[in-house]
């Protein structure tokens, strides 16, 4: 079997051309040696009405030429005298047939042969002029020789148009394997053709898209890459200028706990980029393993919101939880879902101006009483087309870095991830009082809660 497309399809189509060729001679033949037959009849029956003409009026010199000629041409002549024939071997029906001053056209088998008798009477004494011929066969030459030609003709014409059509098809798929290896090596901008037939335009299509999609995706890795640099730079550098001015005694001593204090806050802030950084591979590997179990997510948010009260003190936003009088039962991992909480109270207050509001809520979702958690803010949120991009990772970041204060771009790709492993939704949206709106949709439990998580 060959290993190319274009090889296995010349091999179908010759294989296909040669069924052809069968079938067609199979139907043909048979026509052939019918249509042969009927000309060999009419021949014979020709030539023996002229043989009798002959024969009753030439000298017995010239008769013995025209039977000579005849045998020239593969016919045997039988002279029949008073109802008996001068050879043996004619059917004794065709003699009584002639003997009956009766014509004869007929097959029948003279010494073991199939051929074919055509005879005349000669007018009176029982007499007559019998001829027979071999009947056309199968194999006959003047049976196969137009019909194979024509045979032979369409196989050749069938698999010529076969690699042909080949070649041709082949071509598109040709240069979808070209673009495809300039796209396995780095050109992002090879572009295809979109061309007929419509299975090759929808291949052209699908690879010019994913090379747009790689460029893209390549613009945003590249861009997300560089403000996770910028991150991890900002912290490092002051802590390597604290630790510098420490060592160099530029600090004093009454200086170095609000000093040490300054490196703490900036390695926790690198530790927790480090720690989303490795979540989100985790998670995109789906490598991260998550505890689902019966959880209210009235008293997690009940509980979310005391822990986040401090941070919303007289000078930060005002922050309120909204609950409802009973509890939501979900099925979920309390500390995933608390990261994501916190994660996105985090992004809010980055960006917060003191006295606007932040919300946390829970309430009964209306699939099957699926629970909903909202985090809703009155800060200065987001556009219809920042919306349909919040949860890439970066591309907030990369919009919204030179306007207002950002984070490493990760928190809502984390954010997503995270709702998702846990069989959730996550939606942004407008909030009512302005701002953004996270809404977080997690199955229901059947379940009794397990102790809230503090």
């Amino acid at each position: 079997m060959p290993r190319t497309f274009v090889g296995r399809a010349i091999l179908v189509t010759a294989a296909t051309a040669v069924l052809s060729v069968l079938i067609t001679a199979l139907v043909a033949l048979p026509i052939a040696i019918r249509s042969a037959d009927r000309a060999a009849r009419t021949d014979l029956a020709e030539k023996s009405a002229l043989a009798v003409e002959l024969l009753a009026t030439e000298r017995p010199a010239a008769r013995a030429r025209i039977v000579d000629r005849l045998r020239d041409e593969g016919i045997d002549v039988y002279l029949v005298r008073r109802g008996v024939a001068d050879r043996p071997g004619l059917p004794e029906r065709v003699i009584a047939q002639i003997a009956a001053d009766d014509p004869v056209d007929t097959r029948g088998v003279v010494a073991g042969t199939t051929v074919l008798i055509s005879g005349r009477p000669l007018s009176g004494n029982d007499s007559g002029v019998v001829l027979t011929r071999a009947a056309p066969r199968a194999t006959d030459p003047r049976v196969l020789g137009g019909v194979w030609i024509a045979l032979l003709a369409g196989l050749v014409g069938g698999v010529a148009a076969g690699a042909l059509l080949a070649f041709v098809v082949a071509r598109p798929l040709r240069q979808a394997a070209l673009a495809a290896a300039r796209l396995t090596a780095g050109d992002r901008s090879v572009r295809l053709a979109v061309r007929p037939p419509a299975e090759a335009a929808a291949l052209a299509t699908a690879l010019n898209q994913l090379g747009a999609a790689l460029q893209i995706s390549e613009g945003r890795e590249r861009e997300f890459l560089l403000s996770v640099s910028h991150e991890l730079r900002t912290p490092l550098a002051t802590i390597r200028g604290y630790a510098e001015a420490l060592a160099d005694g530029v600090v004093p001593a009454d200086g170095a706990p609000a000093a040490g204090e300054i490196m703490r806050v900036e390695a926790d802030r690198l530790d927790r980029l480090i720690s989303d950084l490795l979540v989100l591979s985790r998670l995109e590997a789906a490598d991260l393993p998550v505890h689902p179990e019966p959880v209210d997510l009235v008293a997690l948010v009940e509980t979310t919101g005391l822990a986040w009260a401090p941070r919303c003190g007289p000078d930060g936003p005002l922050l309120s939880v909204e609950l409802p009088a009973g509890p939501v039962v979900v099925r979920t991992d309390p500390a995933r879902i608390r990261q994501v909480i916190d994660g996105l109270c985090e992004n809010a207050l980055r960006v917060l101006p003191a006295g606007a509001p932040l919300i946390l809520a829970v309430r009964t979702g209306p699939g099957d009483g699926d629970g909903v958690v909202e985090i809703r803010d009155g800060g200065p949120g987001f556009t219809d087309e920042d919306l349909a991009v919040a949860f890439q990772r970066g591309a907030l970041q990369q919009r919204y870095r030179h306007e207002r204060k950002t984070g490493s771009g990760l928190g809502l790709a984390l954010a997503a991830r995270l709702v998702a492993r846990l069989d959730g939704t996550i939606e942004a949206g407008h909030a009512p009082e302005g701002g953004a709106m996270f809404t977080v949709t997690l199955p229901r439990s059947g379940s009794e809660p397990n102790p809230p998580l503090t």
